[in-house]
């Protein structure tokens, strides 16, 4: 079974982490969610969510993909944070998957680890660097690194990680039961 962290900082974006884990626990995967100094961690629009661990206690040799949700004051604190910041460097180091949703590809641009082609929520490329970024996508997936675009792009996201690490059958079973033909 495929294992994927998402890493939660306070000020994070709700609808974009819930989803993805949400729609990557109904394709088989386990997921961690991993709080960045808290356990209870409050979103951008005050949703609190319990993480199931620390990001502190989280092993990239345990994981097939580290996923980040958006929101700016989250992926800043992602950006920051010493510990995710080395895990995603580790994670493309060991060749693994890491994924970042919204505005959290600044965070992997950040740790040196956002490959060429990307997409984020518009206007955060300009934080980024707009060379190799795309609007004309839901998804980019560049070698190891997946990008969305934003809030209504988490269930198209998620779908799209299934489809990477478990496979098409369940990506389409999965798409159906979702009613998510326009991913």
């Amino acid at each position: 079974m495929a294992k994927v962290c998402v890493p939660l900082a306070k000020g994070f974006e709700e609808i974009e982490a819930v989803s993805l884990i949400d729609v990557m626990r109904r394709g088989g995967i386990e997921v961690v969610v991993a709080g960045v100094n808290e356990e209870l961690v409050t979103g951008a629009n005050g949703i609190t969510v319990k993480a199931d661990t620390d990001i502190k206690y989280v092993v990239a040799d345990e994981l097939d993909m580290v996923v980040l949700p958006g929101g700016w004051e989250g992926t800043r604190n992602l950006a920051e944070n010493p510990t995710v910041q080395s895990l995603l460097k580790e994670m493309k180091a060991k060749e693994k998957v890491v994924g970042a949703i919204c505005a959290a590809p600044f965070a992997l641009k950040a740790a040196g680890v956002l490959s060429k082609h990307y997409t984020c929520y518009p206007s955060v490329e300009k934080e980024i660097g707009e060379e190799g970024y795309t609007d004309k996508e839901k998804v980019v997936i560049d070698g190891n690194v997946m990008t969305s675009r934003g809030p209504g792009t988490a269930i198209c996201f998620g779908l799209a990680i299934v489809r990477k690490l478990v496979g098409e059958e369940t990506y389409q079973s999965l798409k159906e039961g979702l009613l998510a033909d326009y991913c």
